[in-house]
């Protein structure tokens, strides 16, 4: 029997509480990658009727969110960051190449922020990577895919500045 949601929450929350910067996030991060080999869980929490973004689990405690991401097509997203949060992308299905940026001139409330690029890589099927505060990347995705990701928040209640490449 593989892992449960309940089981990789639970997981997730205890490493937060050990140690809830830069290197518990880390260690989450491997735990993700054990995950996603796991086929059952996929199966089960990204199948076919889940939309692009869907909260799996929140915690009430700690504020950190699992979700599923379905994507059906193509689908680029400009530069951004994660406010004041953090974010673990997993890649369950199909490829991301993910672009990590560097910032030329910060970002205001009044004007977005000039970034460079810094480099891509390609997340295959079983790759986690750590995005922590500030970090500002770009995924890219040429067809479908399927992801899970940790957000250190729910970032549906985080204002995030804007960039542009320049």
């Amino acid at each position: 029997m593989g892992v449960t949601l309940e089981q990789f929450a639970a997981t997730c929350a205890r490493i937060l509480r050990d140690d809830p910067g830069p290197t518990g996030r880390r260690k989450m991060c491997a735990v993700l990658q054990d995950v996603l080999k796991d086929e059952a869980f996929v199966a089960r929490h990204l199948g076919d009727d889940v939309p692009e973004r869907k909260i799996l689990y929140e915690d009430r405690d700690l504020g950190f969110c699992i979700l599923a991401h379905v994507y059906r097509g193509a689908k680029e997203s400009a530069p951004h960051d994660h406010g004041s949060s953090w974010a673990i992308y997993g890649q369950a299905r199909g490829t991301t190449v993910m672009s990590d940026w560097a910032i030329v001139a910060r970002a205001t409330g009044h004007r977005p922020g000039k970034v460079r690029l810094a480099r891509s890589y390609t997340l295959e099927p079983g790759m986690a990577h750590v995005y922590d505060e500030g970090d500002v990347h770009a995924p890219r995705r040429d067809g479908p895919t399927r992801l899970i990701r940790i957000e250190g928040t729910n970032m549906d209640k985080v204002a995030r500045l804007s960039y542009e490449r320049g």
